[in-house]
């Protein structure tokens, strides 16, 4: 991998006076190698092809980022699939996208180490090392018959700071603006003739780029999944598509009066192109390495883990709660609602190691993640649904994180949570407050009668969420980072504490950095009751005096509980008055059981439905 900074790009020379003409090849955000069902039928080895069939015109073959995850092999693979797809391709030059950092920074060091082109990361510095962020360059130029084409790569705020794997606090991030004015002038003082943006970020903000940059010549971008084309300021921005289903096919073409014409060609990944026999023999391996993975061990619980049906579709469960502990840190929100279809291993899973299959069984799909802005009654409608079908095993009832609530069985369906008993994080619900809501894009598309999620401003979309299997490898991987079981020695992982100001029971005394400890937003987060972030074990309540320190020891134990997130309660409930101090009769109740038999942890499920 080669290694620049603004003052020392990297030359990669190609003899001869500047041809009149060269052509570039530009793709972003692909995730699957396999084939589509459908055109166009796409795939990696087949992209090889298309991509190769314009080897006469010995083009530049340029990326936008985001390869490494999501997809159902990154997550048995932790994307090392995709080195030899980029190789054989024949990259030139890429800028790092978001989904890069899925699997966190050492691992994607790893990864762009293995590859034999150059990563850009222009415009963020990991304020650890003082190098740009995951050893990216910070511009790269190379001579191309003739052309000396300067490179910088830009990304956008937006997705920086929703990476759930790296320490915000910890890199310092440079508008890309800024950074595209100052480093294009140092591009053209080197000689550069024609310069070219990669970037990762949406539209609107490479629109911003293009306005107000005038030394760059061209956008390449990704982030969007769409094919697109416009013109600003006298200059293309182009997306190409998604998936290895499509790419961009530039010619750049001198003109008469100095200057540089662009023709752009849409190129289909169809079927007329047959997949390339040496990519897909290497591709071929991976299909055994996944199946060795499936028995990799991610950790060791200390409990029982609760994925009946019978229980998580009617109750909170142990492996409810940390799954919607892991979502709640992951994204950093105040709320987690998962609906419990969504863990399908029907079973009880005995303590000890958690293999990857394991977690495969528990989450088969690849369920994106998101965060919502929600209002206190839009989440209450959220609980109504959620337990409108109890009893039935139904996949809508609600696994939580972040909140507590109490419903009647016996009242009539949207009246059945007690409205007065209903908290986030320390504080009781406020039907007119705005709230983050982590949830998956299954049910913000009003799946399983979640149609009050349709309408729901969205805040942090897949494209800066991680899967949610994904989120759970980086939860146990954050883990081995804090023991120390890691080769890098780093606050750049996944939270395993959070905090907000809605969570009063955390003093934060640990001098050591934690992720997004001090981070501060319009609606900060919270996890009131979580295995994550304040769980109980055993016997051990949360005190005023709990430190980040204590909290994560104990997550680190890996020993999630029942906590009274759910409670079951008699129409007798609704009757006590105020209903404030019915509540604390119940949690009071709950605990009192939990104590008696804290050897089962799973056991302590029923406990919730006992009051």
């Amino acid at each position: 991998m080669v290694k620049a900074d603004a003052q020392n790009a990297p030359v990669e020379a190609q003899a001869g006076p500047r041809a009149s003409r060269i052509s570039l090849l530009h793709f972003n955000d692909v995730y699957n190698v396999e084939e589509q069902a459908s055109e166009p039928l796409a795939g990696a080895a087949r992209f090889k092809t298309a991509l190769h069939s314009f080897r006469e015109q010995d083009p530049l073959i340029l990326f936008s980022g985001d390869i490494f995850a999501p997809s159902i092999m990154s997550s048995f693979t932790l994307g090392e699939q995709m080195v030899p797809v980029l190789n054989q391709l024949g990259v030139h030059v890429s800028v790092y996208g978001n989904h890069d950092f899925d699997f966190g920074l050492e691992r994607l060091i790893d990864l762009a180490s293995d590859t034999n082109f150059p990563w850009l990361m222009s415009n963020v510095v990991d304020n650890e090392t003082g190098r740009p962020l995951a050893d990216g360059c910070v511009t790269h130029t190379i001579c191309w018959h003739g052309w000396t084409i300067g490179f910088v790569g830009l990304v956008e705020r937006e997705w920086l700071d929703t990476l759930a794997t790296i320490n915000s606090e910890q890199v310092t991030f440079t508008d890309y603006v800024e950074a595209g004015k100052k480093l294009a002038a140092e591009l053209r003082q080197q000689g550069c003739d024609y310069i070219i943006a990669l970037t990762h970020m949406r539209t609107p903000n490479d629109v911003r780029l293009a306005e107000n940059v005038d030394d760059i010549d061209l956008i390449l971008g990704g982030h969007d999944h769409v094919y697109e084309l416009q013109q600003v300021n006298g200059k293309w921005i182009v997306k190409s598509g998604t998936d290895f289903r499509e790419f961009s096919h530039l010619v750049l073409e001198l003109t008469d009066g100095g200057g540089v014409e662009v023709t752009i060609e849409k190129v289909e990944v169809t079927g007329r192109f047959a997949p390339d026999p040496d990519l897909k023999e290497a591709l071929s391996k991976y299909e055994s390495v996944v199946s060795g993975k499936m028995d990799e061990v991610l950790g060791s619980f200390s409990v029982d883990l609760d994925g009946k049906f019978s229980s998580i579709r009617t109750c909170e469960t142990n492996l409810g709660n940390f799954i919607c502990d892991v979502m709640l840190a992951a994204c950093n929100a105040d709320v987690a609602v998962l609906n419990s279809g969504t863990l399908r291993s029907d079973r009880l899973h005995p303590a000890g190691q958690f293999c990857m299959r394991d977690l495969m069984t528990v989450l088969p799909m690849l369920d994106s993640l998101c965060v919502l802005q929600v209002t206190g009654a839009v989440l209450l409608q959220i609980l109504e649904n959620g337990v409108s079908q109890y009893p039935k095993l139904e996949g809508r009832f609600p696994q939580v994180a972040g909140i507590q609530f109490a419903f009647d069985p016996n009242a009539p369906p949207g009246s059945r949570v007690v409205r007065d008993m209903v908290k986030v994080g320390d504080e009781y619900l406020q039907l007119d407050q705005t709230y983050r809501l982590c949830t998956k894009a299954y049910m913000r598309q009003g799946r399983d009668g979640y149609s009050m999620l349709v309408d729901c401003p969205v805040l942090q979309d897949d494209e800066q969420c991680p899967m949610l299997s994904t989120a759970v490898q980086n939860h146990f991987m954050a883990i081995k980072t804090r023991q120390g079981k890691t080769r890098r020695n780093s606050t750049h992982r996944q939270s395993l504490v959070l905090i907000s100001r809605r969570h009063s029971l955390i003093r934060d005394d640990d001098p050591r950095p934690t992720h997004r400890s001090a981070m501060t937003r319009s609606q900060s987060t919270d996890s009131n009751a979580s295995s994550i972030s304040t769980i109980s074990s055993g016997r051990r309540k949360l005190s005023r005096q709990d430190s980040v320190h204590d909290l994560e020891d104990i997550a680190c134990k890996l020993a999630p509980t029942v906590e009274g997130r759910i409670i079951v309660a008699s129409a007798e409930c609704r009757s006590l008055n105020p209903p404030k101090v019915a509540y604390q009769r119940l949690l009071d109740k709950l605990t009192e059981e939990q104590d008696g038999d804290d050897e089962d942890a799973v056991d302590d499920s029923a406990a919730a439905q006992a009051v």
